[in-house]
């Protein structure tokens, strides 16, 4: 019998490439839609359906949120999304809406484990003496008291604004561009780059940048 892990690769390469989600047909975001609806109604089946669906999507979601880790990182890309993949359908909440209340779930779960993956190596470091000083600055590399300080922000901000923080998010964790985060939560492009740029100016002040 297969594992639930081994399920999810066998259904999603089953499936055939299915290309970004960001270019799905209006059938396919329906389909999703439709699926999931059914999820919260308790139809196990519509789980089995909705894999080969989003699998793709939960792929390019892990592989940009592991973009600034380590080559000797212990995450890959298949493990990253049948970690979260698993979080998602086992969390007693499953109010996925909709397709983009769905993949901000996943987005959700990626930050939360790549975050403790970070905690736990950065509290090795520290007990070996060998942590740096934070540099907020350095986005493009950061280090693992960066991304959690940013972290801990992102809670804060969310109680100011769940959309900056949703948005930040998508942005700087999942790697999605403005394009994607407008399309994925439904609003238009010149909204997110206005809350983006609020959420930037927000951080600065609460990380101390």
């Amino acid at each position: 019998m297969l594992s639930r892990q081994d399920e999810i690769c066998s259904n999603a390469q089953d499936s055939g490439p299915v290309g970004s989600s960001m270019n799905d047909s209006s059938n396919r975001r329906e389909q999703v839609d439709q699926l999931l609806e059914a999820m919260r109604d308790g139809n196990d089946e519509a789980r089995h359906e909705l894999t080969p669906l989003i699998y793709d999507e939960l792929r390019r979601l892990a592989h940009s949120s592991l973009r600034y880790e380590r080559n000797d990182h212990t995450l890959r890309t298949t493990a990253l999304v049948n970690e979260a993949y698993m979080r998602l359908v086992k969390s007693p909440s499953q109010d996925w809406k909709n397709r983009a209340y769905f993949f901000g779930a996943a987005a959700r779960a990626m930050r939360q484990i790549l975050i403790q993956h970070r905690r736990s190596r950065s509290s090795l470091k520290r007990s070996s003496d060998e942590r740096r000083d934070v540099d907020i600055e350095s986005v493009s590399r950061p280090e693992d008291s960066t991304l959690i300080c940013l972290d801990e922000a992102l809670y804060e901000l969310e109680r100011v604004s769940k959309t900056q923080a949703d948005i930040v998010e998508k942005h700087y964790f999942a790697g999605l561009t403005l394009e994607e985060i407008a399309e994925v939560m439904n609003i238009s492009l010149s909204t997110v780059k206005r809350q983006w740029r609020h959420a930037k100016a927000w951080l600065r002040r609460e990380m101390g940048s």
